[in-house]
């Protein structure tokens, strides 16, 4: 409801409207017989207050338009014209359910300004007038009153309205976060595998490229480890762009498929082997398995250290050590020599995003760890500190 401008009704305003109209006709015909003083009136008076009356009845439909200005008129015309009381009675309700605060209390200040006037009079007027004077400014009050609680129940149901829109919008954004993460998961676990694979294809590639007179038995097993290679990458490429497309249409983060765990880092070794680098290996001393999260960490960051040695750092001696005690941590750390010039001949060095290493840190801190990598003396080093929760007794 806005003052001023044009309002547009639904069915519902207009019966509430006319539900109103109808109150204020009724009211006025009904207390007409117990004002005091209206017998008193001479009978073309009496027709002009009805006339009045009837105006004011009927400007209630004007109430959503103009409210204030309505209370304020009915209010003047209301000293002297007994059946302006019931549109008056509407008009005020009106501006105390829809105005600002403080636009209600001003009309209000003027409805109650005769009130002192009457509570001076009051010990010399006679019981019926009194008792009118009374009942008009007690239902003033109840008008007001019934306003403000209208208004109080508007602004609840508003506020809690937008209390749900908001929590609706908030649980929205979180899922979108979440999805977001999920996707991020399966990017870096995209750039782990196939760095790893293609990296193992550019190595035997460039052998191949390089010795072109390799015996015969060297350029045929190069051959299957390429091909071998190829399509493991490619049914890695397969499993990751299907659980992307689950994940989109079903909100899944394809936890059910097989996943590396600590003891694959052996089998990942021996991958590397095979295409010449020169790999020692120190497992971890306890026979623990570590699968979920922890396990699966241990072994990205293994193959990312490996496939950043072939990327950079092509023919030195790569050392992985896993270590650690339960009840403590799980060390893992990976460090090669960091190549000359000579060691890296052109067009051997192979392209890399170098977002691989800020993808393991954050797969680290996610299982609840640390990692460190970088340049240390004549070594390249990764190092991670993961958590490794002591044995139920």
């Amino acid at each position: 409801m806005r003052s001023g401008r044009r309002v547009s009704r639904s069915r519902r305003d207009w019966a509430v409207d006319i539900g109103l109209f109808l109150f204020a006709a009724c009211f006025g015909m009904v207390t007409s017989e117990q004002i005091a003083g209206l017998e008193e009136l001479s009978p073309a008076w009496r027709a002009v207050d009805q006339v009045v009356g009837g105006l004011a009845c009927a400007a209630v439909f004007l109430r959503r338009r103009w409210p204030v200005a309505l209370a304020v008129v009915l209010l003047t015309a209301g000293v002297w014209a007994h059946f302006v009381t019931g549109p008056l009675l509407v008009a005020l309700f009106t501006v105390a359910a829809y105005r600002p605060w403080r636009t209600t209390a001003w009309v209000a200040a003027l409805a109650f300004a005769p009130l002192p006037w009457f509570l001076g009079e009051l010990p010399g007027m006679e019981e019926q007038r009194a008792g009118s004077g009374v009942t008009y400014f007690a239902l003033i009050a109840g008008s007001i009153g019934w306003g403000l609680f209208r208004h109080a129940q508007r602004e609840l149901i508003a506020s809690l309205r937008d209390r749900a829109e908001r929590a609706e919008a908030e649980a929205a954004l979180r899922a979108e976060r979440a999805q977001r993460m999920v996707r991020e998961d399966i990017a870096r676990e995209m750039h782990d595998v196939l760095a790893h694979r293609l990296s193992l294809l550019s190595v035997h590639a460039g052998a191949l490229e390089f010795h072109p007179s390799a015996p015969a038995e060297e350029v045929r097993r190069a051959a299957g480890v390429i091909r071998e290679a190829s399509h493991a990458a490619l049914q890695d490429l397969r499993e990751v762009i299907g659980v992307l497309r689950a994940t989109t249409s079903a909100g899944e983060s394809g936890e059910g498929r097989p996943q590396p765990t600590l003891g694959d880092v052996e089998r990942l070794v021996e991958e590397a082997r095979g295409a010449g680098t020169d790999v020692v290996y120190e497992p971890l001393d306890s026979a623990a398995e570590f699968s979920g999260t922890v396990g699966r960490t241990v072994y990205r960051i293994v193959q990312e250290g490996l496939t950043n040695a072939r990327k950079h750092a092509p023919g030195a001696p790569v050392r992985v050590r896993v270590s650690g005690r339960a009840g403590d941590e799980l060390r893992v750390e990976v460090r090669n020599t960091v190549p000359g010039p000579a060691v890296s001949g052109p067009g051997t060095r192979i392209p890399g995003a170098g977002q691989g290493l800020a993808g393991l840190a954050e797969r680290a801190r996610l299982a609840g760890g640390r990692l460190e990598y970088g340049r240390f003396g004549a070594d390249f080093r990764i190092k991670a500190w993961l958590p490794w929760p002591a044995r139920p007794s």
